[in-house]
């Protein structure tokens, strides 16, 4: 068989950190650059109790040791040149249920296929490396839920000669996994702050407005719906700032337009989430709708989270219909 010339061959990677994660972890060794798992497991310390994974901790592990880093939001002929190029970027995408997102090293396309690869390293003995073969409709599809959010990391001399189509965007995106940070320790004030300034560096940024809307959201405040409408004007398939209204109008008892909100999200992305199901059966009670849509909405809730741990609680309901 041909060797697939748009494809790069990426390391094999054992290590990873909330602090260092896996996705960065393989870049930098593509690049050759080791970076120590002792430092991660160092700066990790201050987010004791935290499950997911710090980027912007990534990001500036690898700069530390010599790579640069850009965040833009790009495009899928962007991101072929990239590749051809010889760097193989990180891309933002929706989560598995319950997952917010998930970083990913994308590693080669195939044009005859229509496909693009993703780096998945399996659990086997060997630790073998494989790549998941996604359709370009379906990577472009759920890539741009994300707002095509892309990190390229690379030694300075390659990125500087790079022109992206976006570039003004990098400073935005970068003080957005920044307020992440803040948030994840609850350092609010400091992360509200920078997301008021990416805002004001581009206005145009939707990732921007929904993390925003997000923090004034759990703040209960109704200021929030404007800036997830404004999201939502940048980017239509923005499904988390759907999501998000649908939150908000639940929590103020809108239940017309949580409905609606809920299900713009499940129509982007009906696999993404297990809970707005339950969320949107719950609205559709309140509006009076039918018997067979609370019952769809809630067999869907079982089917995305099998492991639910109020199975029984909606199996009864389900029955009760």
């Amino acid at each position: 068989m041909d060797e697939n010339p748009h494809e790069l061959l990426l390391p094999l990677v054992n290590e990873e950190n909330i602090c260092l994660p896996l996705p960065i972890n393989a870049v930098a060794k593509y690049w050759n650059i080791q970076l120590p798992l002792s430092e991660a497991k160092e700066i990790a310390k201050k987010y004791s109790g935290f499950t997911g994974s710090v980027i912007i901790e990534g990001i500036e592990s690898a700069e530390r040791h010599g790579l640069v880093c850009k965040i833009v939001n790009s495009s899928l002929n962007e991101l072929k040149k990239i590749i051809d190029i010889g760097i193989p970027p990180i891309v933002i995408l929706p989560g598995i249920p319950e997952v917010t997102q998930h970083a990913s090293v994308i590693t080669g396309y195939d044009p005859q296929e229509k496909t693009i690869l993703h780096y998945i390293q399996t659990g086997n003995q060997e630790g073998e490396i494989q790549e998941g073969a996604i359709p370009e409709k379906t990577f472009d599809d759920e890539w741009s839920q994300e707002n095509f959010l892309m990190i390229l990391i690379s030694p300075p001399d390659i990125l500087e000669q790079i022109k992206l189509d976006n570039e003004i965007s990098n400073k935005s995106n970068r003080l957005c996994f920044e307020s992440e940070r803040q948030n994840i320790l609850k350092n609010f004030s400091e992360a509200f702050s920078t997301l008021n300034e990416a805002i004001q560096i581009s206005n145009q940024n939707p990732t921007a407005n929904h993390l925003i809307a997000t923090m004034m959201n759990e703040q209960k405040q109704s200021d929030c719906v404007k800036y997830y409408q404004k999201c939502l004007e940048l980017n239509h398939n923005f499904y988390l700032s759907y999501n998000g209204l649908g939150n908000f109008y639940l929590k103020t008892n809108d239940f017309k337009n949580a409905e609606k909100n809920y299900s713009k999200a499940i129509e982007i992305n009906p696999k993404r989430s297990a809970k707005i199901y339950k969320n949107r059966a719950y609205v559709r009670e309140k509006n009076n709708a039918g018997a067979d849509l609370i019952k769809d909405d809630l067999k869907n809730y079982l089917k995305y989270n099998p492991k639910a741990s109020d199975r029984g609680i909606i199996e009864q309901a389900i029955r009760e219909i």
